[in-house]
């Protein structure tokens, strides 16, 4: 069985859950006896989500490790499964732990490759001489990590680093090979859409893949769920919108990435903020974590992730208020039924007020951070560099937290905003930037900043204003709007509607991307526009008052960002979804779920990882 909030959406993602799990289970199944299973870091988690712990304990896992260097921990289990990606480095890893047991009692050792094998890896196996010490090696073919009902994320760290500053497209052929299994499992996708070279690449790969596939087997594409089929995929390569992840995102579950990284949907907070110290009979240990899991199966977080953090705090005090006059119908004289009616609700509400206990602590530990001036001045600063003022000359508050030291991310956030929003910098503003962070920071950072030029997040000016001119065409920018009760998208960062939403949002209207000729083309790369079963109608709900009731239904689009997206962006195509005007409903595809932080961090040197 999926997990029950995966299948809750349009589309049932608890499937791709369902079939991984079962292939997961069934490699684990091949190995006799008690099992330890040692984890590539990035995987722990993206497979947390396919399978628990507690369900790999029922097929015989006792122990499970990160993978490290050296000699494992001393266990007395006979298997031991490495399950990795195929990274060349990672085989040096495993390579030590298998020479560490020589000298200890028997094993049996098994590899699983998540997701292909790697000829290369297996010939680094050999060539460290622990090839032959493995009794299985085996494929987890695992591309697609189900985080939501309407959410996926293939969880690679570095897919935009790879094809845009190393040249190297494998990763792109792994979007199209996981684009190819959600045909598989939900029938062929007839429209396709998309802008940017990376998205131009793998529609090329998917098209290959398609018509090898169809030459195979005709009846590859029927899905095994046929009742909903995805109409539309839209490929967006993060490239075209460079900005959007950079700006702070303002809904609540954008603010908890920011402030506290949510990773594979959890976070882990201090443990002493949801425990009430005078009624515990512990200390609590200062360093003790408390994990949550922030998922749609939590009602009232479905209701508040995707909220402007500034209307979160009423509907919490709505929930309390509602709560408590329902927990205070206990008391007076109550009839037999009634008694029986609270009691049966009883469960619910108490979930409802650990719920609302939960969240109403989170927001303050929020709130302190929005409240704080250092916050609020980046962001005034953020948000006057989006409406281009003062773009093109040296920011002051930039420069203060340079002499300060502040964290060098954040400088970095900032600077590439600026040179985003005024189409790069001059190049006397743009060496004296890059002068004063290497004299600050150090002289290890010159070639992060040289992989954020290769990246074009700082540029020298070109001659075309391309901000400029799409922040009118697209209102990119949109004042006063009302952050508690929104009508417009620009709500998810208060001012400032992403671009790659604004696109989306201009495909699924009437038309399309017809008459967005000249905007597109300030865009990198081609656009993409294939439609293999002619146009598919723009079909809109129909009025309750209709006399005609059978309202025709909407439009399936699956949005895939290539190089990671924000929970900003999703919580904008949620709000699109909403919109009874425009009769489409979206899932969310992804490489990565980013920020501003984690996308400039993929994109430093590996060896000087600035700090946060």
């Amino acid at each position: 069985m999926s997990s029950s909030h995966l299948s809750g959406g349009r589309l049932n993602i608890g499937l791709l859950q369902e079939q991984a799990r079962k292939q997961l289970l069934c490699l684990i199944e091949k190995c006799d006896g008690p099992k330890a299973i040692v984890w590539d870091q990035s995987l722990a988690g993206p497979v947390g989500l396919i399978a628990r712990y507690n369900l790999l304990e029922e097929y015989g896992v006792v122990k499970m490790y990160e993978l490290i260097g050296g000699q494992l921990p001393l266990t007395n289990v006979t298997n031991i499964i490495f399950i990795v990606r195929p990274h060349l480095d990672l085989i040096d890893l495993i390579a030590e732990n298998v020479h560490g047991e020589q000298n200890r009692s028997a094993k049996e050792f098994h590899l699983f490759f998540v997701p292909r094998k790697s000829l290369l890896c297996k010939k680094k196996l050999e060539n460290r001489g622990v090839l032959g010490s493995f009794t299985l090696i085996e494929e987890f073919v695992c591309d697609l990590f189900p985080f939501d009902n309407d959410l996926i994320s293939m969880e690679l760290n570095e897919t935009f680093k790879e094809f845009h500053l190393e040249n190297d497209p494998t990763c792109l052929y792994q979007v199209a090979l996981a684009i190819q299994r959600l045909q598989k499992l939900y029938g062929k996708i007839s429209k396709i859409s998309g802008r940017g070279p990376a998205a131009s690449k793998v529609w090329n790969l998917l098209k290959r893949l398609n018509r090898e596939e169809e030459e195979e087997d005709i009846s590859s594409y029927r899905g095994i769920n046929t009742a909903v089929k995805i109409d539309q995929l839209l490929l967006i390569d993060r490239s075209v919108d460079l900005l959007s992840p950079l700006v702070t995102q303002l809904t609540y579950e954008g603010l908890i990435d920011e402030i506290y990284n949510i990773h594979c949907t959890t976070i882990k907070l201090p443990a002493k903020k949801f425990h009430d110290s005078e009624n515990s009979p512990t200390v609590m240990s200062i360093d003790k974590k408390e994990q949550i899991i922030l998922n749609s199966g939590e009602e009232l977080f479905a209701e508040i992730r995707d909220r402007n953090f500034n209307g979160v705090g009423p509907i919490l005090s709505q929930k309390a208020k509602i709560i408590s006059s329902q927990f205070d119908e206990r008391h007076g004289d109550k009839s037999v039924q009634e008694i029986k009616q609270f009691v049966a609700r009883l469960p619910y509400m108490l979930a409802t007020k650990q719920s609302l206990a939960r969240h109403t602590t989170i927001a303050e530990m929020i709130k302190e951070v929005t409240d704080s001036d250092d916050f609020l001045e980046r962001l005034q600063v953020e948000q006057e560099l989006l409406n281009c003022i003062d773009t093109d000359k040296p920011n002051s508050y930039i420069e203060d937290c340079i002499s300060q030291k502040k964290p060098l991310l954040t400088v970095l956030r900032l600077i590439c905003i600026q040179s985003l929003t005024n189409s790069g910098l001059k190049p006397k503003l743009l060496d004296y930037y890059k002068r004063e962070i290497v004299q600050t920071y150090g002289y290890q950072h010159i070639l992060t900043l040289s992989n954020l030029e290769k990246a074009n997040l700082l540029r020298v000016q070109q001659s075309n204003r391309q901000y400029a001119v799409l922040r009118k065409a697209l209102r990119l920018t949109v004042e006063d709007e009302s952050e508690v009760a929104p009508k417009d998208i620009s709500y998810v960062h208060s001012v400032y509607a992403p671009l790659s939403i604004r696109l989306t949002e201009r495909l699924i209207q009437p038309g399309g991307w017809q008459g967005l000729n000249d905007i597109l083309g300030l865009l990198p790369g081609p656009s993409i526009n294939n439609d293999s079963q002619g146009k598919i109608p723009n079909l809109r709900r129909q009025s309750i008052t209709s006399e005609d009731s059978n309202s025709e239904p909407s439009r399936l689009v699956l949005v895939f960002f290539i190089g990671g997206c924000t929970y900003a962006e999703i919580s904008a195509l949620r709000f699109l979804s909403q919109q009874e005007d425009l009769n489409v409903e979206f899932i969310v595809g992804t490489t990565k779920l980013i920020n501003g932080d984690s996308f400039l961090m993929s994109l430093t040197d590996n060896q000087q990882k600035p700090k946060k």
